[in-house]
């Protein structure tokens, strides 16, 4: 039998689904109806979320090791992560039976700390270290020196990206028209990578999107550099793209083909997973979101497109989904907190409630503490709207009445207190 010829940049690609064949799902290529009608465009859903582990992280995470010599897996893996690469990396152990040590940060989401060890099971130790997932890498790699174990980095390493590489073929196999448009979540650069790699072999017309958290664009800030640099802060929401520095190769293997990046906001990040759950029935994590999310930025781009987004992964805990709420609420102009003036006398809230409020306004938040000898308390209120546009006559209310002290979402440190 004579042996396939494949391209010859993606030899270790192709060896790669050939090793992970009978490990992982073939996740499907979906047309997503709704936002095909939303975009008046052809938008599709590659379901990593669908994976064994529930994200993509089990390509690279089961093709790394499968590559390692028998001596080093004898010495057991080490990994970081902030859940899904920990899963996929517990997944391999159990499954190849070898001794695993995973490092995750200290927020890590419950939900995801219960499936790495539920799939890990007796073959891993989990030790959860740090604020960050960099912080969590840092220890973990101190660990490898100190015990000799062999480090498998989420993102950072060919066989990682090899790995994932194979969902990108996968992309190309399903899709029965030629790719407009790709959007790719990147928080440390394996899943861009690899499908970098791939399409500029097999459809280098298509243009690829790298979507980031606002609040963690470390591929956007190295493009824009022109080489990883360290992010000084960023934020843990999206803990599936929090990732402080980008790849040193996956920055190369991207820098040249991403045709643009689109960062995008927490709180549309909410909204897109809120809408995925109630329009689909389709539950994602904060960073399976984003390249949903990314398409309103796009909207003329892609009308009349042939557009695929990447569902990356889905392990969301539940316990998020009021922090969800109220973040998609706040962005949306929906969800407002002030600082109100109430006379200390019988009555004062019932004024509030009957001139101030419109006929849709809800009041969700309300701490006053009544005080001794003084004519005036401050009450903290926050209030829901029907729409967006009954803010300003809420806030024309408050002051005509004298209730209106000071708005409060627009100071950071103030609004921590209460999302």
């Amino acid at each position: 039998m004579m042996k396939k010829k494949y391209p010859s940049g993606l030899v270790n690609v192709y060896n790669a689904a050939e090793r992970l064949k009978n490990v992982i799902v073939r996740t499907p290529l979906a047309v997503n109806n709704n936002l095909s009608g939303v975009y008046d465009a052809k938008i599709n859903f590659k379901r990593e979320d669908l994976q064994r582990v529930r994200s993509y992280k089990i390509r690279g995470a089961y093709n790394k090791m499968a590559v390692m010599s028998p001596e080093s897996l004898a010495k057991g893996v080490v990994c970081a992560s902030a859940g899904n690469h920990a899963q996929g990396v517990a997944f391999a152990c159990n499954t190849m039976k070898v001794k695993g040590t995973i490092f995750m940060p200290l927020p890590t989401p419950g939900q995801k700390l219960e499936q790495v060890k539920m799939f890990g099971g007796d073959y891993i130790d989990v030790v959860l270290y740090g604020d960050t997932f960099d912080e969590a890498k840092d220890a973990a790699v101190k660990f490898c020196k100190d015990h000799e174990g062999i480090f498998i980095h989420p993102f950072d390493d060919q066989d990682i990206i090899d790995g994932q590489a194979t969902a990108a073929l996968e992309i190309l196999e399903q899709s029965e028209e030629p790719i407009d448009y790709l959007f790719v979540p990147i928080g440390g650069g394996g899943l861009a990578a690899g499908v970098c790699t791939v399409f500029r072999e097999l459809s280098p017309e298509t243009k690829i999107i790298g979507v980031e958290p606002s609040a963690a664009a470390s591929m956007k800030k190295a493009l824009e550099k022109g080489k990883p640099v360290l992010l000084e802060k960023i934020s843990r929401f999206v803990d599936g793209a929090a990732v402080q520095k980008i790849g040193d190769l996956n920055f190369e293997l991207c820098k040249n083909i991403l045709h643009d990046m689109a960062v995008v906001d927490e709180g549309m990040v909410c909204e897109t997973i809120l809408s995925l759950y109630n329009k689909d029935a389709i539950v994602v994590e904060p960073a399976g979101a984003l390249s949903v999310t990314a398409l309103e930025k796009y909207r003329d781009q892609i009308k009349g497109k042939n557009v695929v987004c990447i569902i990356s992964g889905s392990n969301n805990d539940i316990t998020r989904m009021e922090e969800i709420k109220e973040k998609a609420l706040l962005h949306a102009g929906l969800k407002h907190y002030f600082l109100v003036r109430f006379a200390q006398r019988p009555g004062a809230l019932k004024t509030f409630v009957m001139n101030v409020l419109g006929p849709n306004d809800d009041i969700t938040t309300f701490e006053y503490t009544q005080k001794n000898s003084k004519e005036k308390g401050i009450a903290v209120v926050g209030i829901v709207l029907k729409q967006s546009q009954d803010f300003d006559p809420l806030l024309n209310n408050m002051k005509k009445y004298d209730f209106f002290v000071t708005y409060l979402n627009n100071d950071p440190s103030m609004m921590n207190l209460f999302t």
